[in-house]
């Protein structure tokens, strides 16, 4: 196959949190470049919008994230629909909660929607070929407590909650790549961009915010061809330089597991 062919083929790509935002907008770039494009959106609301922003979605499976059955419901949606060439883990959620707001399972609204679900769909989902996490620069500004994953004997702090949920993401990248030699895991930061999350005064780039996480989807290009990197707008990026540690990685994998109480295939 001529490398231009290769770069045309046709992906499968399911993306979590797509019903709005840097998610939505990640699903229109890729249907627009001809692949297939699976959308996730919290309720049956959000995903009839989703589906009439993106007429040309192939699917949108509806699941809160927020709760393990949910993330559990969510899994087995997308493997009903066969198996993805990619998966986009895109939802999550901002900063700015005040108080420490308490799942169904009594963990922290960040923590069960930012670090445990997509542990949890990456463990139950078919493997795909590619893996991409979204993380935050806000990740190199914390030392991330992975003893406390839950919240519970901290003094709440939402900025730092988000910021070591973002951490969290890196390393969960970090720990598939390693574990799991035959898929492209990687992670990446869009930018502090004005979305909902991001509000209004965000100064990014909001056009680069979403190509990054396509291109690492799909792209045949060298540069997207690589696991276990960390990026920014398609280009390399050094992280927080204790995402690295293998220890800390397995810390994270071994908590989740006993929270979620599901296995990291193997």
């Amino acid at each position: 196959m001529s490398s231009e062919a290769e770069k045309k083929r046709v992906r499968r790509v399911f993306i979590t949190g797509s019903s709005t935002g840097l998610g939505l907008m990640a699903g229109q770039l890729l249907a627009e470049q001809g692949h297939r494009v699976v959308l996730h959106a919290r309720n049956d609301a959000r995903a009839a919008d989703a589906r009439r922003a993106l007429p040309a979605v192939e699917a949108a499976v509806v699941g809160d994230l927020s709760s393990i059955a949910g993330a559990r419901h969510v899994a087995e949606q997308v493997n009903g629909l066969g198996r993805f060439d990619a998966v986009i883990h895109n939802a999550g959620v901002g900063y700015r909660e005040r108080e420490r707001l308490e799942t169904e399972d009594g963990l922290s609204h960040v923590f069960a929607i930012n670090v445990l679900a997509p542990y949890i769909l990456t463990a139950l989902i078919e493997k795909p070929d590619r893996l991409v996490y979204l993380s935050s620069g806000m990740h190199r500004g914390t030392n991330a407590d992975v003893s406390d994953l839950a919240w519970r004997r901290r003094r709440w702090n939402g900025s730092e909650a988000y910021a070591e949920s973002k951490f969290h993401d890196v390393l969960l990248a970090f720990a598939i790549a390693r574990r799991w030699p035959s898929v492209l895991s990687n992670s990446l930061e869009p930018g502090w961009v004005p979305t909902r999350m991001g509000g209004p005064g965000a100064p990014d780039d909001m056009d680069q915010a979403h190509r990054t996480q396509a291109w690492l989807a799909t792209s045949d290009d060298l540069g997207a061809r690589v696991t276990g990197r960390y990026f920014y707008h398609m280009r390399e990026r050094t992280p927080n330089p204790r995402t690295i540690d293998p220890n800390l990685q397995d810390a994270l994998i071994a908590a989740c597991q006993k929270l979620s109480r599901i296995a990291l295939p193997a």
